[in-house]
C-alpha cells in the first residue's frame, strides 16, 4: 500500500505504523489514516474508476486495505436520485437523495465493514465484531459470513426486533445487552484489549471509518464530477459527516475534481438524542453527553467519538444543525416515501426533518445543488409507522362496494 504513510493523531500530529490501534498514546487522541496524494494522485483516473467494479471497490486507490482480498458483497454505488417533487414540496430548487437503502443489508454500514474486514484479514484476525444501533450489526454478521469469520456482535437489548432477526440470520453471536449504545460501546472496548478480535469501530476503527467517504465519491462520480453545494448527513458518532466532507476534498487533492470543492455540510439528529446539534444550537464547543429517548435508534449515540469534528466540519463550511422530534420524524419518513418513493428508516427520517427545517429557516437556499443522505432501509424501522399507515379502506369483494368506497368520477379524473 505505497498510497497510505501512516496513522496520524487528528490532535497532536504523531504519525504510528499502520496496525489495528485507534488512539494515540500521547494524547488519545483519535487515529487517521495518512495517505500519499501524490502517488494516488499518478495512479488514479476518471477512466480508471469507471472500468471497475460497481462497488466501493472501484475507489480502492483511495482506501487503506489491498484490493485483493477484499470482503465484498457489492456493497456501494448506491442510486443518485433526482429529488423534484420534495424539493417542491419544500421549496427548494434541485435536491437528490443518495439512496443507501440499496446496499446488500440496506444500510450504508455495509460500506464501511467491507473496508473494517478486509483490514482485518489483512492483519490476520479470526473473529470479527462490533457494538451496534442495530445496521453495524446486521452488515458485519452478513460480510463475517461471506468472509468466513466468526462474529459477535452487541446491541442494546431493546434494539428493532426486525434489525435484531436481520443479524441473528447469518449464523453468528448475537449479544444483547441491558443498556444504551454508550453501555454497549463501553463493554466493546474491554472486550476488545481482552481478546484477539477485530472489533470494526474499536481496534478497527481507523480504517472502518474511511470507507464513509466513499458516499462522497459516489455523489461526485454520479453528478458528473462535480462537488454539490450543501449535503445534509446523519449524526450519531459522528464519523459519518466528517468523512463525507474528507471524501470531497480527497477527490479534489488527487485531481479527480477540476474546482476546489466548496460543500456546505449540515447535520441532522433527532430531539432525544442531540448531543451535537444541542452544541451548534447553544453556541457552545462543549458537547454534553445525553441519555438516548427517542424512536431514531440508529442515532442513537449520547457520547458520541466525533462529535466535536463533526460540529467543527459543519462550522467551518458554514452548514447548519438542527434537531428534530419523534412526530417530525414519522411525517419526514412518509414525505419521502409520498413523493419520492423512497422509504427510510428512522435515521432518514432524521435527515428529511432536518432537510425541512433547515429549509424554512433558509439555512439551506433554493439556489443550491443539495444532497441528502439516506442511510438506512424502513423495513429495519417498521414500528415507527405501524399505526400510522395501513389500508385506505376495507370492502368487501364486489365493484359496487369498490363504487360505495371510491367516487367513479373521481377515478376516471
Amino acid at each position: 500500500m505505497t498510497h497510505v504513510q501512516a496513522l496520524r493523531c487528528r490532535e497532536c500530529g504523531r504519525e504510528y505504523d499502520v496496525a489495528p490501534i485507534f488512539t494515540c498514546e500521547w494524547c488519545f487522541g483519535p487515529l487517521e489514516v495518512a495517505y500519499d496524494y501524490d502517488a494516488i494522485r499518478a495512479s488514479i483516473s476518471r477512466e480508471k474508476i469507471a472500468a471497475g467494479p460497481l462497488s466501493i471497490w472501484r475507489y480502492s486507490d483511495l482506501l487503506p486495505v489491498d484490493r485483493n482480498p477484499a470482503v465484498d458483497l457489492g456493497a456501494g454505488f448506491t442510486p443518485l436520485v433526482r429529488a423534484d417533487r420534495l424539493a417542491a414540496e419544500l421549496g427548494l430548487g434541485e435536491v437528490w437523495i443518495k439512496n443507501d437503502t440499496t446496499n446488500p443489508t440496506n444500510s450504508f454500514k455495509d460500506r464501511v465493514t467491507a473496508v473494517a474486514l478486509s483490514k482485518a484479514l489483512e492483519f490476520g484476525f479470526k473473529v470479527a465484531a462490533c457494538a451496534s444501533t442495530g445496521n453495524l450489526a446486521n452488515a458485519v454478521a452478513a460480510h463475517a459470513a461471506h468472509a468466513g469469520l466468526r462474529s459477535f456482535v452487541f446491541v442494546p437489548a431493546n434494539l428493532e426486533q426486525g434489525k435484531i432477526v436481520t443479524t441473528a440470520v447469518y449464523g453468528g453471536n448475537v449479544v444483547a445487552i441491558d443498556g444504551n449504545y454508550d453501555d454497549v460501546n463501553r463493554l466493546c472496548a474491554e472486550l476488545s484489549g481482552t481478546y484477539p478480535w477485530a472489533f470494526v469501530n474499536v481496534n478497527i476503527r481507523t480504517f472502518y471509518a474511511e470507507g464513509s467517504k466513499t458516499l462522497a465519491y459516489e455523489t461526485a462520480e454520479q453528478l458528473g464530477w462535480e462537488a454539490p453545494d450543501h449535503v445534509v448527513v446523519p449524526v450519531a458518532s459522528g464519523s459519518l459527516l466528517t468523512k463525507i466532507r474528507k471524501g470531497f476534498d480527497e477527490l479534489y487533492k488527487v485531481g479527480l475534481l477540476d474546482d476546489e470543492p466548496h460543500v456546505r455540510v449540515s447535520g441532522a439528529q433527532a430531539l432525544g438524542c442531540s448531543p451535537v446539534a444541542a452544541a451548534w444550537l447553544g453556541e457552545s464547543d462543549t458537547i454534553k453527553p445525553v441519555k438516548p429517548a427517542t424512536i431514531a435508534k440508529s442515532l442513537a449515540i449520547g457520547n458520541p467519538a466525533d462529535g466535536y469534528f463533526a460540529l467543527d466540519a459543519v462550522r467551518n463550511s458554514t452548514g447548519g444543525f438542527a434537531a428534530v422530534t419523534d412526530d417530525e420524524i414519522v411525517d419526514a419518513i412518509r414525505l419521502l416515501a409520498r413523493t419520492e418513493g423512497i422509504f427510510a428508516e428512522t435515521a432518514g427520517g432524521v435527515t428529511v426533518a432536518t432537510l425541512a427545517k433547515l429549509a424554512a429557516q433558509g439555512v439551506i437556499r433554493k439556489d443550491e445543488r443539495v444532497v441528502v443522505y439516506i442511510t438506512g432501509h424502513g423495513l429495519k424501522t417498521l414500528d415507527a409507522v405501524v399505526g400510522q399507515v395501513g389500508p385506505t379502506t376495507t370492502i368487501s369483494p364486489t365493484i359496487d362496494a369498490f363504487h360505495a368506497a371510491f367516487d367513479p368520477e373521481d377515478l376516471l379524473a
